[in-house]
């Protein structure tokens, strides 16, 4: 078993035992969040949903991410990661207690000075509370950019569950 399989069976144990439900946005990890949950029999106790809202638009469109706080701060910052996991508990109809946002910087390309290949902003948020907003420097090629970014967003919501 992998260590995002793994993490993703021990969070959604520990949902399931605290009836407790989750939705995700995903930009950069591109649903593999939401996959993780799903190849685990039994995820639809606790899954609510998953938004993979890749472009800006998107965000928009789905998640009610502010045109300003893209102009503002870009797709990859906290605050456009805290509109998204606000916006998927709003998009869940009261179906999940939280949600998990990511955005980043997967590389190869993209990547600029101020906002570097494997810069990634990860909100969890509790439904009622304010969202736990972190950033990160993730290292290695696309693939493991998401992987990493994946498997730290379900630690931090299993840390708070």
């Amino acid at each position: 078993m992998d260590n995002l399989s793994f993490i993703s069976e021990k969070l959604l144990s520990n949902l399931k035992r605290k009836g407790k439900r989750v939705c995700c946005a995903e930009s950069c990890t591109g649903g593999m969040i939401a996959a993780a949950l799903t190849d685990i029999p039994g995820s639809s106790a606790v899954f609510s949903r998953s938004f993979v809202t890749y472009s800006n638009q998107a965000k928009i469109d789905m998640l009610g991410v502010k045109a300003e706080t893209l102009e503002l701060y870009g797709a990859v910052s906290g605050h456009t990661v805290s509109e998204m996991a606000s916006g998927a508990l709003i998009a869940s109809n009261g179906e999940a207690d939280f949600a998990i946002a990511v955005s980043g910087v997967a590389g190869p390309e993209g990547g600029s000075e101020e906002k570097p290949v494997g810069l990634v902003y990860i909100c969890i948020l509790k439904k009622g509370e304010i969202g736990k907003v972190d950033k990160y420097i993730f290292h290695g090629n696309r693939q493991a950019v998401r992987i990493q970014a994946s498997q730290k967003a379900l630690e931090s919501l299993n840390q708070i569950v």
